[in-house]
């Protein structure tokens, strides 16, 4: 039955009383079998059930079994999440030898699913020469493409946008610094929409205006990504970025990341191949619903609404909010929100089976972004998150249930996962990739590598005019 351990020892192993580990063989929690009166454990299980419930930590590790994948493309991945971007290239064809995780569930997820693959702790404990060993790589073996997500928050729109001058603003340029140095044929980075629009350096807006300097070119709009854009010019990669609909590329989800793709020949890439379209154009396949993606789950652990919201939930039919009750209930469900500005589509929201789910949140019950099921009066379960997340249902996931909702709610949609992967392994095959011209691969405009590069220098234009009406004025 494989390596066993007695009930003392699997207690010792989980930090756990002899009582409890028995109650668990009991429960059918731990996989074992009863020798006269006294209980064996399969090892496996107790790793498994360790990793699971927190009671053991996954330690970073080099990888294993490195011969079965060798003929793969080698990817390396960082800031990996629950591996959402990951599972994706993977989909694609290539190996992930190397995943780089700092949050302690995810890292117990990564090790539960994946447990040859090498595991990283915090990037900043890391050289370039770490990485290698960890990945069994020399110095001499090519990497084919980095991928990383480094934290979204410092380029939120929801947060205080500073910028790179955050700290993980600081862990997004050591990413960039420690990938380049590494040089894989090709790097991705993954990240939220105001990356395009933040600067580099955050001027407080009592700063501003009348009796202060007019902005640098770092603190403009979109300054941090011109800075990330001129350390790609200088390496000598090529790229190309986009703000991607996730509902695209199959993912029954409207969510939108900004992906860029490097290319160490220096070439412009092209933008990513879309398999699905909102109206149908381009003769594809309409985007994907919630009703498909949503059948066939056994069983659901989520999380509860209170009363006082489920009050109004009953009321409500599939694909509805607030402002379909009566005034006088809407008034009372929102209290002093209902006079706030804002669409505050979020509120007491049900989802609509005949369309794709809006952008999955971290909790699917905070006030302000609700995640009703679309008939039962409950939120969204974790079982549901996975589905349209496109999980396979055998992810397993670690942690409290509010902490696997986290890990799912920031990954990256298995599709948009592949169609990255798919474009690079076009690539590097030599394969030709089909343009889609004039395709909206968002909602919102100027979001394309051009579009946003002139909107930029258009900045940059105005900037310089006004510094030289100063100067003049100066003279």
């Amino acid at each position: 039955m494989g390596t066993e351990a007695s009930i003392k020892d699997t207690a010792a192993q989980l930090k756990i009383s002899e009582q409890r580990a028995r109650t668990l063989c009991r429960q059918g929690e731990l996989e074992s079998r009863k020798i006269g009166n006294s209980w064996v454990v399969l090892q496996k299980s107790i790793d498994t059930y360790g990793l699971v419930s927190g009671h053991r930590i996954a330690e970073d590790h080099p990888a294993y079994n490195v011969s079965a994948t060798a003929r793969k493309p080698i990817a390396l991945s960082f800031f990996s999440g629950a591996m959402g971007l990951d599972l994706g290239i993977e989909k694609a064809g290539f190996h992930v030898r190397l995943a780089c995780e700092v949050d302690k569930y995810c890292r117990q997820t990564i090790a539960l699913n994946r447990p040859d693959t090498a595991l990283l702790g915090d990037i900043n404990d890391y050289a370039a020469e770490d990485v290698r060993r960890a990945a069994g790589l020399s110095v001499e073996d090519d990497i084919d493409l980095i991928v990383g997500g480094p934290p979204c928050q410092a380029f939120s729109t929801a947060g205080k946008r500073q910028g790179l001058s955050d700290e993980r603003g600081n862990v997004f340029l050591k990413y960039l610094d420690l990938a380049l140095e590494l040089k894989p044929k090709y790097l991705v980075i993954e990240n939220v929409r105001g990356l395009l629009s933040c600067p580099m350096e955050h001027r407080p807006h009592h700063l501003r205006g009348d009796g202060f300097p007019d902005l640098a070119e770092d603190e403009l709009k979109g300054g941090a990504l011109n800075f990330i854009l001129r350390k790609l010019d200088k390496s000598g990669y090529g790229y190309s970025f986009n703000l991607y609909n996730s509902a695209n590329f199959g993912t029954p989800q409207v969510r939108e990341r900004v992906i860029i793709i490097c290319s160490r020949d220096g070439k412009k890439p092209p933008y990513l191949v879309p398999t699905h379209s909102q109206d149908g154009v381009f003769d594809l396949p309409k985007w994907k619903t919630l009703r498909s993606c949503l059948g066939n789950i056994d069983k659901h652990r989520h999380l509860n609404f209170p009363e006082k919201r489920l009050k109004y939930y009953r009321l409500l039919k599939p694909g509805q909010n607030w402002r379909n009750l009566p005034e006088d209930l809407q008034k009372e469900a929102l209290g002093k929100s209902f006079y706030a500005g804002g669409g505050k589509t979020g509120f007491l929201r049900r989802l609509d089976w005949k369309k794709p789910s809006p952008t999955l949140v971290t909790h699917p019950a905070m006030p302000a972004t609700d995640l009703a099921h679309p008939e039962e009066d409950r939120p969204l379960s974790i079982e549901e998150y996975k589905r349209i997340q496109e999980f396979p249902d055998s992810w397993q996931l670690a942690g409290p249930l509010i902490q696997q909702y986290k890990q799912v709610g920031n990954a990256v949609p298995l599709s948009l996962g592949a169609a990255v992967g798919s474009l690079v392994m076009n690539l590097l095959s030599g394969n030709k990739v089909v343009n889609f011209r004039d395709f909206n691969y968002s909602r919102y405009r100027n979001t394309s590598h051009e579009e946003w590069m002139c909107e930029f220098r258009q900045q940059i234009s105005k900037h310089n005019d006004s510094c030289s009406q100063q100067e003049l004025s100066l003279g």
